[in-house]
């Protein structure tokens, strides 16, 4: 996995990709032309404060890390935790945004077959 780092990219994925919610995500993917996957991770100052953010950017790339050998491959993809999430964030266990962004995922058709 290589991240998203330049704001640029991420506009570009924003304005000319797909997007796809649940409950506590967002995720906006875009197919690039590459053999790999990008990934960015963003969490809003106006979801929580920074021990909350930290802890959803966590659980993102866990999740990603896990899932990553599932996943179709040339994609750009951006994970963008909801305000749900950071109220939330105290009781949100793991097994709660897995299942939350594996609706996401499969609805997006991005898991492999």
């Amino acid at each position: 996995m290589i991240n998203l780092k330049k704001n640029r990219e991420f506009q570009i994925i924003y304005n000319s990709g797909q997007k796809s919610f649940g409950y506590y995500s967002l995720i906006f993917f875009k197919e690039n032309n590459e053999k790999i996957n990008r990934c960015g991770f963003v969490v809003s100052k106006k979801t929580g404060n920074a021990v909350c953010r930290n802890r959803l950017k966590r659980l993102f790339r866990e999740y990603y890390r896990l899932n990553e050998e599932n996943l179709k491959e040339g994609y750009d993809l951006i994970f963008v935790a909801k305000r749900t999430a950071g109220e939330k964030f105290k009781t949100l266990g793991f097994e709660e945004m897995k299942k939350d962004l594996d609706r996401v995922l499969k609805n997006s058709k991005l898991f492999k077959k």
